[in-house]
This record gives structure tokens, C-alpha cells and sequence, in this order.
């Protein structure tokens, strides 16, 4: 009997050992899977899965997005930024090469003055049209600086976007807690089935409470998530479209007038002679 009762108690241990161990692995896998879905979004995460009922699915999609539009519109204006930081660059280049140029014109013609040649004024004509052509290209640069970059830079980085997609990174990292939730009430409901006791049942209700505050918590947050993205997403397109027409807009068409004219007339004081000039 002795025996029969030792060996019933190391099976008995054996057992909890067992539970014990299958308890620890799944604990281990749900935090390799949180740590994984952490590391490999980007922000928010997509998903087509039904985790609480339709009606959030909806939410869940509507953001998603929401999310995506913003990040897009971020990344449009990045690339104005960049292109108008360039036009800029050109720019102050050019400014540096005509000016010196215009210097260049100005002390020939003034060195050569008394030859009376229509080489001499034309040289000094041009120098002084050059001039004023560089003075339009740096009113040109600070145009694009006040009006195109520096708005564009501070929205891409603004408190409302940081914030409105804070939102969404809240209720997606909510929504994955709300599957974990799901897929804990399926097993403790499996463990009633299999075995109706008080402490199952008990486990069972507190897991199902705590859903129903978690998707109360989603669905207030959600709202807030939706309404900051959509007025960011709203703004976004606004502003944007009002840059990039302010772009087109920038009176950078009187250089090329500018060039055209004193081009004429250089070229017609060298034809006709310095009589002309």
C-alpha cells in the first residue's frame, strides 16, 4: 500500500509539474508574439480581423486610413520641402556666379569707358541688369523660405499630427490587448465546458468584465483618434495645395522677363552700334 500511494503522489506532482510547464510555455509565447508585433509594425497595425464585433472593424479600418493618408501627406510635404530647398540651393549658386559676372561687366566697362565703344556700355548695361536680375533671385529665395519650407517643415512635425497619430498608436496597441483578451475568454470558456467548477466560472466572468471596459475604453478613444486624424488629414490637404499653388505663384517669371529684355537690348547695341545706346 505503501507503495501504491508513493507512486500516486509522484504521479499527482508529475501532473503539476506538467500544468505548470504548459502554463509557463503559453505565458512565454504570448510575450515573444507582443514582442515581435511590437518590433514589426510601424505605427499602426493592419488588420482585417473581426476582434470584437463589426462596428469596430469599421473603426479599426476608418483609421487605418486615416493613418496612412497622414503619413502620406507628412511625406508629400517632406518631398516639397526638399524640392524647394533645391530650387533655393540653385539658387544662392547662382546669385554667387552672377553677381560676381555682374562685377566682372560693371569694371570692364568702367576701365574701358573713354574707348566710347558700344562693347563698354553694353558691358556696363548688362552688368546693371545682371544685378537687378540676382536682387529678383534672392527675393525669390526668401519667398520660397517664408512662404513654401519653413510652413511645410513645422506642420510636418507639428503637436496636432504627433498627437492625432499618438491616438491611433494608442487603440491599435488597445486592439491587440483586446485579441489577447479574446483569445484568453475562448480558453477559459473551453475550461467550463470541459470542467464546470466555481473557480473556472469565476475566471471566465472576470475575463468578460474586463472585455467589456476594454472595448468601452476603445471605442471613446477611437472616436477621439477618428476626429483628430480627420481635422490633421483635413488640414493637411489645405495647406499643402495652398503651397504648392504658392509655388507656381512666386513671382519668378519677372527674372526670365527681366532676362529676356536686357538680352534684347544687349543684343541690339552690339548690331546697331553705341549710337543706339
Amino acid at each position: 500500500r505503501g507503495g501504491g500511494a508513493g507512486e500516486q503522489a509522484s504521479r499527482a506532482e508529475m501532473e503539476a509539474f506538467r500544468k505548470q510547464a504548459n502554463k509557463f510555455k503559453e505565458q512565454v509565447a504570448k510575450q515573444q508574439q507582443a514582442v515581435i508585433k511590437q518590433f514589426s509594425t510601424t505605427g499602426y497595425e493592419r488588420s482585417d480581423s473581426v476582434v470584437i464585433d463589426e462596428v469596430e472593424l469599421q473603426q479599426h479600418q476608418r483609421l487605418e486610413k486615416l493613418y496612412s493618408s497622414t503619413r502620406s501627406g507628412r511625406d508629400f510635404q517632406k518631398d516639397i520641402v526638399r524640392a524647394a530647398e533645391g530650387l533655393v540651393s540653385i539658387g544662392s549658386k547662382h546669385i554667387e556666379v552672377g553677381t560676381k559676372f555682374s562685377e566682372d561687366c560693371y569694371r570692364y566697362g568702367g576701365e574701358n569707358n573713354a574707348d566710347g565703344e558700344a562693347l563698354t556700355k553694353a558691358a556696363s548695361l548688362y552688368g546693371g541688369a545682371l544685378r537687378n536680375v540676382e536682387k529678383e533671385y534672392e527675393d525669390f529665395n526668401r519667398t520660397l523660405c517664408s512662404q513654401i519650407i519653413d510652413p511645410l517643415k513645422a506642420m510636418a512635425v507639428c503637436a496636432p499630427l504627433e498627437e492625432a497619430r499618438g491616438f491611433a498608436q494608442r487603440y491599435s496597441r488597445m486592439r491587440h490587448e483586446a485579441e489577447i483578451l479574446s483569445a484568453e475568454i475562448a480558453r477559459r470558456k473551453a475550461r467550463v465546458r470541459e470542467s464546470p467548477v466555481a473557480e473556472h466560472t469565476t475566471k471566465l466572468e472576470q475575463s468578460e468584465g474586463k472585455m467589456i471596459e476594454h472595448k468601452a475604453s476603445m471605442a471613446v478613444l477611437g472616436k477621439e483618434a477618428v476626429a483628430a486624424l480627420g481635422a490633421v488629414e483635413s488640414q493637411q490637404k489645405r495647406v499643402t495645395l495652398q503651397r504648392l499653388v504658392g509655388m507656381v505663384r512666386v513671382p519668378s517669371s519677372s527674372i526670365w522677363v527681366t532676362y529676356f529684355n536686357w538680352f534684347v537690348r544687349f543684343g541690339f547695341c552690339l548690331w546697331l552700334g553705341h549710337s543706339s545706346c
